[in-house]
């Protein structure tokens, strides 16, 4: 089968010698088997694919590279990165602050804290930064001055805390979903198609995917891991509706009264109108664009991200008590899109 590996735990160096019976697999699938639990295949292809592993001295990129049998594997571990986010230089779209809270326009692409994948370059590596040492530490070394979030491909209004008492009273606030105080969020989103009402609540349970644990689903609510999840929509504008083939998208708002994971998302798509540009809950939608003239349809398919943003964000004020509401306008990306949906 295989010897056992020639370093230590934890050691930056793992190694491994294939077996005749090694002959014909998948480096990536007989690495992960030997590996144990301590790396996943996932793990082990993005180590393949940068470089981290050598078969008898010769480095191999290909995660489906076949082995031969007799080989010695060698797994050269990069450095772990560091346990405590730092402050990065990253501009940050400020549209208020004091010395308790910081309220910011979150760009698209922007990922909020540091996860698998993403060590660098988050809002949180900005408020450190920008914040220094008056940033709340309630929400642990990984996530500071974090009371809630926004999906990285979603832009708009956010609030972080920047003293323990703000971190407390928002975080109450935002658990609460404003059912007992003043929290208040809208969004907007471009969906295909029109919803059969011009208004309407969509009251479904979300838990996670049984197909992909990266995403959500409506679930039943008597699943262990369903949690109560109610959107309030409204159409604003609809594109298309003088085509002979009926309205081809919509521009709706929608209001939290609790705030799931990729509530609105999963919620829109359940009612049959995704968002666009949505590839985890829309992508069965993508093939929408084809019947659209040939300028719109290059915008609409060269979207980058889920047409969504969190255009307004009321609260308390944790120490002064008052209601302070912000705005944030559609960015660029999303404005040029509903532009040329306008023409249709």
């Amino acid at each position: 089968m295989m010897n056992a590996p020639d370093s230590e735990a934890g050691s930056p160096r793992k190694a491994y010698h294939a077996g005749p019976d090694a002959a014909g697999q998948r480096l990536d699938q007989w690495l992960a088997g030997v590996a144990g639990p301590d790396l996943s295949r996932s793990r082990v292809q993005a180590l393949i694919k940068a470089g981290a592993v050598t078969v008898s001295g010769a480095t191999v990129g290909e995660p489906k590279h076949k082995l031969a049998g007799g080989e010695d594997v060698v797994i050269d571990m990069p450095a772990p990165a560091p346990a405590e986010p730092r402050g990065e230089d990253i501009a940050l779209d400020i549209l208020y602050e004091d010395d308790q809270l910081i309220v910011i326009d979150k760009p698209a692409g922007l990922v909020v804290h540091q996860g698998a994948g993403n060590w660098t370059g988050t809002l949180v590596n900005a408020l450190i930064h920008h914040c220094g040492a008056s940033l709340s530490g309630i929400g642990g070394v990984a996530r500071p001055g974090i009371v809630h979030r926004l999906d990285k491909d979603t832009s708009g209004v956010m609030v972080a805390a920047k003293t323990d008492l703000a971190h407390r009273e928002l975080s109450d606030a935002f658990a609460d979903h404003g059912q007992e105080g003043d929290l208040e969020r809208a969004y907007l989103a471009v969906v295909w198609g029109v919803p059969s009402r011009k208004s309407g609540m969509i009251d479904a349970h979300l838990g996670r995917s049984t197909k992909d644990r990266t995403r959500q689903a409506v679930v039943p609510e008597t699943r262990p891991d369903a949690r109560h999840a109610i959107t309030h929509f409204e159409v604003l504008e609809t594109f298309g509706a003088k085509r002979p083939d009926g309205p081809v998208a919509s521009l709706v708002e929608c209001r939290l009264e609790t705030g799931r994971t990729h509530q609105i998302r999963v919620h829109m798509a359940h009612i049959g109108h995704p968002l666009v540009g949505d590839r985890d809950y829309g992508a069965g939608f993508r093939t929408k664009s084809n019947r659209l003239p040939d300028d719109v349809r290059q915008v609409v398919d060269a979207f980058p991200r889920q047409a969504l943003h969190a255009g307004l964000l009321a609260f308390a004020h944790p120490v002064s008590g008052e209601v302070m509401e912000f705005e944030a306008p559609l960015p660029a990306d999303m404005q040029a899109l509903i532009a040329a949906l306008r023409t249709l």
